[in-house]
């Protein structure tokens, strides 16, 4: 499935951090958390709905968690797919997938597939991302059930 980007007028300031956040994310597949983690807010309401279950809040256990998942990536590629980017004053939020064959737990590599949502905000200048909400999508049931 191809999306089609809906998108707001994007600053370059955002764009550059939306481009960092992307090669962030393929870096976290390689299991190497810590690009991701230097475009993270370290206030105390940055959150994780995370797509293998931790829901934390603050950045000492995002910090920990983040590290956590590191370990569990052994390889792999990942590619974007924006469904909507929007940005209002200070804050900004992007909605889509991110997918890829990736090696997990030490397993073979295999085909993934998150729904992800991000939120960001506009710190001291900086485009810091404070929320991320990613899970593996379940089987669409409304499929040919609705007008």
């Amino acid at each position: 499935m191809t999306a089609e980007v809906s998108t707001t007028e994007i600053p370059a300031d955002l764009q550059e951090t939306l481009n960092r956040a992307r090669a962030a994310h393929v870096a976290m597949a390689q299991g190497d958390p810590e690009p991701l983690m230097r475009l993270w807010s370290r206030a105390d309401d940055v959150t994780l709905f995370g797509a293998w279950g931790p829901c934390k809040r603050g950045w000492d256990e995002l910090s920990r968690t983040f590290r956590w998942v590191a370990t569990r990536f052994g390889g792999g590629e990942v590619r974007f797919e924006d469904v909507t980017v929007s940005v209002s004053g200070d804050i900004a939020y992007t909605v889509g997938y991110e997918r890829g064959v990736v090696v997990v737990a030490g397993g073979q590599p295999g085909p993934m597939s998150i729904r992800v949502t991000h939120i960001y905000r506009r710190e001291a200048g900086e485009w810091r991302l404070v929320h991320r909400h990613g899970d593996f999508a379940p089987v669409d049931e409304s499929a040919g059930k609705l007008d």
